[in-house]
């Protein structure tokens, strides 16, 4: 099945880059490249493309503007809305999910992520740049009390060591490539840990494997 991609942005040379990153896929179509949000609208309207990758700063309409409209609240069939930018701030990433966006990247991502993302957004699975994850997960963290008020109920599954060593790293930023190559395993070793991990905790995508490592304090800083 081909993910048909609509991109949005008001640089030429972001636009044709994506496009030629996603382009590569073999399962991956743009159908779409504009240069403002309200032609995003208009096309994604028109199209239905199965993701929406949209810039934030653009003329005639923001990109969080018009992911609301695509996808947000009260929507009729919202769209998969994928937000790259260069803006790595806080109230752009809260309100960007907010208004139904399904991931958020920094355009300073690897091909690697971009696809990832693309994908993961196609089923409407969040993914968050790792270094945004991070960041906001780190600060939403409860401190660590003496009692156990603080951590979760003991998992009727244990994570294995391995699958415990992936989500340290999921929860620290790293992509499933930077995993595979510190663990020394393939890339498909690494989603089979992470699939393992996500049904012993009982979470939808790698955004709340984090934020599990963060609040129970299975990572620190």
């Amino acid at each position: 099945m081909t993910i048909r991609v609509l991109i949005a942005d008001d640089q030429e040379m972001i636009r044709s880059a994506f496009g030629m990153i996603l382009g590569t896929q073999p399962d991956m179509e743009v159908v779409a490249s504009v240069a403002d949000g309200e032609s995003a609208v208009e096309q994604a309207r028109r199209l239905r493309p199965d993701v929406c990758l949209l810039d934030i700063r653009m003329p005639a309409l923001d990109g969080l503007e018009a992911t609301r409209l695509l996808a947000g609240p009260g929507v009729d069939a919202p769209l998969n809305v994928l937000i790259a930018t260069t803006f790595d701030l806080d109230e752009y990433v809260y309100r960007a999910l907010r208004n139904g966006a399904c991931g958020f990247l920094l355009k300073d991502m690897s091909p690697a992520l971009l696809i990832e993302a693309v994908r993961a957004a196609s089923t409407g699975t969040s993914l968050i740049s790792p270094t945004v994850t991070v960041r906001l997960l780190s600060k939403l963290a409860p401190a660590r009390q003496s009692d156990d008020s603080t951590v979760d109920r003991p998992l009727p599954e244990p994570l294995t060591d391995r699958e415990l060593d992936v989500v340290k790293l999921v929860a620290n930023g790293h992509t499933n490539d930077e995993i595979g190559a510190k663990l020394y395993v393939s890339v498909a070793t690494v989603k089979t840990h992470l699939a393992n991990a996500q049904r012993k905790l009982a979470v939808r995508n790698r955004v709340e494997i984090a934020a599990w490592a963060w609040r129970t304090g299975v990572v620190t800083g």
